[in-house]
């Protein structure tokens, strides 16, 4: 048992938009070769993901910004960006995950720590 007590809600989208965070930074200088089809991989699920958090959450708003990010990125359907427009759009998303990330928060039912 912790002797802190349960804070009022909880950041889901956190960990999924560092992570997107460091994948965006990391896949600038894979643009164009063979490996960037793993960032978009990553960058449409992880998109995906806190589309999830941010319904869950009620903070249907949020579907706005990710939603474009899932499709944009979607390596199955890919769209002809290269150079420095796709590098700005890398650090755009990134801009965009972290913000959700620190935003999309959800309350926490109960104490977990009541006697």
């Amino acid at each position: 048992m912790s002797s802190y007590p349960t804070p009022a809600f909880s950041r889901p989208a956190l960990a999924p938009g560092i992570l997107a965070t460091i994948v965006l930074v990391a896949g600038v200088v894979l643009i164009g070769g063979g490996g960037f089809i793993f960032i978009l991989y990553g960058i449409s699920i992880l998109a995906l993901i806190i589309c999830v958090f941010a319904g869950q959450a009620g903070l249907w708003w949020w579907l706005a910004a990710f939603a474009p990010i899932a499709v944009l990125w979607n390596p199955v359907v890919a769209f002809p960006f290269s150079g420095l427009i796709w590098q700005l759009a890398q650090f755009a998303a990134a801009f965009v995950f972290i913000a959700g990330g620190l935003l999309i928060k959800v309350p926490n039912p109960e104490d977990r720590n009541r006697r």
